[in-house]
């Protein structure tokens, strides 16, 4: 049941930045050092998301482990290495926060460079 709750956030999220003007160019991505929710692109700049969904913002946002940083930080270098600009590619990382009724937050930028 979690699991389709988080699909569904996913879903809403990525129409959300559709919506913003971002194309999204992956779902579920999986490398070797893990998955990233989703992959966008906004002009030159690569953007991860990390979609977190729960009761409320902050429960969602308390979610997000050091643990899963690192996991989401590898693969994101993963993922760059297969671009021209390799890992001088420009990149952040956003979460997107859910909360129980749906609404969305995101935090742009909110693993730092």
């Amino acid at each position: 049941m979690a699991q389709l709750g988080g699909l569904v956030a996913e879903d809403r999220v990525a129409a959300d930045f559709a919506r913003r003007g971002l194309d999204v160019v992956a779902r579920r991505w999986r490398g070797v050092s893990g998955e990233i929710d989703m992959i966008c692109s906004e002009g030159p700049v690569t953007v991860f998301v990390e979609v977190k969904s729960a009761a409320s913002f902050d429960a969602a946002a308390q979610s997000l482990l050091p643990r899963q940083i690192a996991r989401i930080r590898a693969a994101a270098s993963e993922y760059v290495s297969s671009l021209p600009a390799g890992q001088d590619s420009e990149m952040r990382f956003d979460v997107a926060l859910v909360d129980s009724v749906g609404r969305i937050e995101v935090l742009e930028n909110a693993l730092g460079p």
